[in-house]
């Protein structure tokens, strides 16, 4: 595949609510070592320009330098086609889950067009990510510790997953042209993935028609939207669909004020 297709560039690294300036320092050194270079922060509970982050980062200070900040997960996901968050906990509603090494495999097929962008997402040191921030994933990734000892440090964890990212670079064969069976559906796509921002704007639209219609309940929400979240991100709808879909909610909502 050509190197538009699959570049470590088009890799995101996002941290939610990281509480160590040491932490956000490490994990700048462990993506200089693995090639990525795009770091975004979202809500840090510290200061992230300080002499302990620089130490720590050990050489990697251009990347806490262009370091993005933002307030929410959403914004920080905004332009990216793919967001795969890191987990170790088991959930009441399973989610698609992936290996390092899966997650690794996938990113030939993940950045076969050149639109597209990958975020790896990981949370806070004492708890994680919240179920909520969770289901802004379209995946999650598991990193198969020792159970008797699992937990992991931030950079060490960056380090695990950026490194599996490494090798699928390394060893994705150059061609010329994109292969059909690089294409993200087996073949080339008419149209590129929606991303983040147009697949929360679909979401809240979804929502606001069901209330609409009176099929959903928010005070006795029983998890519906949740599974319609699972639903539409396992099925990695494209641009045009989902302009389908609106379009489809848009006349449902027309038909509701109606009657």
């Amino acid at each position: 595949m050509p190197a538009s297709a699959f570049s470590l560039d088009r890799l995101r690294i996002v941290l939610v609510g990281t509480s160590h300036p040491g932490n956000i320092g490490g994990v700048a050194r462990a993506m200089k070592n693995m090639g990525l270079s795009d770091l975004t922060l979202v809500a840090p509970r510290c200061e992230v320009h300080c002499s302990e982050s620089i130490s720590r980062a050990s050489g990697a200070d251009e990347i806490l330098a262009r370091a993005q900040v933002h307030d929410t997960l959403e914004t920080a996901l905004g332009d990216t086609s793919l967001a795969v968050g890191a987990s170790a906990r088991s959930r009441t509603l399973p989610w698609p889950m992936l290996t390092p090494r899966q997650l690794g495999d996938s990113l030939g097929t993940e950045m076969a067009h050149e639109a597209a962008r990958v975020a790896l997402v990981f949370g806070r040191e004492d708890t994680g990510l919240t179920n909520t921030e969770l289901q802004r994933c379209h995946r999650h990734v598991h990193i198969p510790t020792n159970p008797e000892f699992s937990s992991l440090n931030l950079a060490a964890a960056v380090q695990v997953l950026a490194y599996e990212c490494r090798q699928a670079w390394l060893a994705a064969p150059g061609t010329e042209s994109v292969r059909d069976d690089d294409a993200p559906f087996g073949v080339e796509w008419d149209s590129p993935l929606a991303d983040h921002a147009d697949l929360e704007r679909f979401f809240e639209h979804l929502e606001r028609t069901l209330v609409a219609i009176e099929f959903h309940d928010p005070d006795n929400p029983r998890q519906l939207m949740a599974r319609l979240r699972r639903l539409y991100l396992r099925a990695r709808p494209d641009r045009m669909e989902i302009n389908i879909l609106r379009g489809i909610l848009t006349a449902m909502e027309k038909r509701a004020r109606e009657h």
